[in-house]
C-alpha cells in the first residue's frame, strides 16, 4: 500500500477517521442511489418476511463506502456485525470459531473476500446454504468429521477485485451490487457533511474545490479535508474558502483532476520515454521504479476511467487529453 495523499488504500488514519464520519442510515449514505434503493427494498422483504438478508457481495475500486454499506445493512435489519478480512483467515479452524460466534440473524461482513485461500471457501460454501460446517477432529487415524449447525445469518463480502473470486463462491452471493465512483456534486455533499462533523467552517466553493480533486472517491475527499483544515488553522481564521483549499492542494501537489506528483511521471515517462505509446507495463513500471502490479492495482485505474490511459494489446498509450492537461501539442499520429 502506497502513502500519497490520493490513495485510495485506507490508512491508520483513514480508519480511526471513518468510524467517527459513517452514517448509520441509508437516509444518511450519499450517493450510490440504485445500490442503495435496491437494497433498501432488499431489506424491508427479509424483515416482512421475518428472514436473513441473502448474502451480498459488494464490490468496486476500494473508498467507495462498502464497509459503511454493510455496516448500514445490519443497522437497518436491526442486528449485530462481525467483521473480519481475507487475509485474517487462514485455516478452517479461524472461520468455524468467527461463524460459531454468531447469533442468529447476525451480519459477518469479509473484507477483501477475494484473498480467501481456497481451502477455507470450501469450508464457507455450506455455510453459505445450509447453515452448517464440517470440521476435521483429531489426526490420522483417529480424525473424524464431525457437522455443526450455525445460526440462519448473511454474509456480506467486500472485494475490489471481484474477476478474482471463483464462479462457486460468487454465484452464493444472493445480492450483487457495485459501487460506482461518484460525481464531484455528491463529493461535495460528502465533504460538507464531514466538516460540520468537524465542526468545521467551510465554503460551498472549497467543498467543490476538493471534490473535484478527489478521484471520485469519498476516502480521498475526507482525507483531503482533513488537510486542508490544518492549512486553514494555521494560515487562516479556521475557515475553509475556496483560494485556501486551492492553496493547499497545490501545495500537496494534488492537480484539478486529482493527479498527484506520482501520476504526473507515470504518464510522462510514456510520453518523453516510450513516444506515447504502445509500451509493455514491465517497461513503464521500471522506468518509474514501481513494480508493475502495483502499477495496474494502484495507479492505473483512475487514469482508465478519465480516459488518460488506454489499454491495447501492445501495451499502454497515453490519449490526447493527457497532452493536453500537461499544454503539450498532440502528435499528428
Amino acid at each position: 500500500m502506497d502513502d500519497r495523499i490520493v490513495s485510495q488504500e485506507a490508512t491508520n488514519d483513514d480508519q480511526s477517521m471513518e468510524s467517527g464520519l459513517r452514517p448509520l442510515q441509508f437516509s444518511e449514505y450519499i450517493g450510490q442511489h440504485k445500490v442503495k434503493d435496491n437494497l433498501s427494498i432488499f431489506i424491508e422483504a427479509a424483515k416482512m418476511r421475518e428472514e436473513c438478508l441473502d448474502h451480498v457481495l459488494l464490490y468496486g475500486p476500494p473508498g467507495l463506502g462498502k464497509t459503511t454499506l454493510a455496516m448500514i445493512i445490519a443497522n437497518e435489519m436491526g442486528v449485530n456485525i462481525k467483521t473480519t478480512s481475507g487475509p485474517a483467515i487462514e485455516k478452517p479452524g479461524d472461520l468455524a470459531a468467527v461463524l460459531t460466534a454468531l447469533e442468529p440473524g447476525d451480519v459477518l461482513f469479509i473484507d477483501e473476500i477475494h484473498r480467501l485461500p481456497r481451502t477455507i471457501e470450501e469450508v464457507l460454501y455450506p455455510a453459505m446454504e445450509d447453515f452448517c460446517i464440517d470440521i476435521m477432529i483429531g489426526k490420522d487415524a483417529t480424525a473424524r468429521s464431525v457437522r455443526l449447525d450455525l445460526p440462519p445469518f448473511t454474509l456480506i463480502g467486500a472485494t475490489t477485485r471481484a474477476g478474482m473470486l471463483t464462479a462457486p463462491l460468487r454465484d452464493r452471493f444472493g445480492v450483487h451490487a457495485r459501487l460506482e465512483y461518484y460525481q464531484p456534486e455528491e463529493l461535495a455533499k460528502i465533504v460538507a457533511r464531514s466538516a460540520d462533523l468537524f465542526q468545521l467552517d467551510i465554503t460551498e466553493e472549497a467543498s467543490y474545490e476538493m471534490a473535484r480533486r478527489s478521484r471520485g472517491t469519498p476516502r480521498i475527499a475526507n482525507r483531503l479535508l482533513r488537510r486542508v483544515r490544518d492549512f486553514a488553522m494555521v494560515q487562516g481564521d479556521g475557515l475553509v474558502t475556496e483560494s485556501i483549499a486551492r492553496n493547499a492542494l497545490e501545495k500537496l501537489q494534488v492537480d484539478k483532476l486529482g493527479l498527484d506528483h506520482i501520476d504526473h511521471k507515470l504518464l510522462k515517462s510514456i510520453i518523453e520515454t516510450f513516444a506515447g505509446g504502445p509500451v509493455g507495463v514491465e517497461a513503464v513500471a521500471a522506468s518509474i521504479g514501481e513494480e508493475s502490479h502495483t502499477l495496474e492495482d494502484v495507479y492505473e485505474p483512475y487514469l482508465l476511467q478519465i480516459g488518460f490511459l488506454i489499454r491495447s494489446p501492445r501495451g499502454r498509450m497515453v490519449s490526447a487529453r493527457v497532452y493536453e492537461h500537461f499544454q503539450l501539442e498532440v502528435p499528428e499520429q
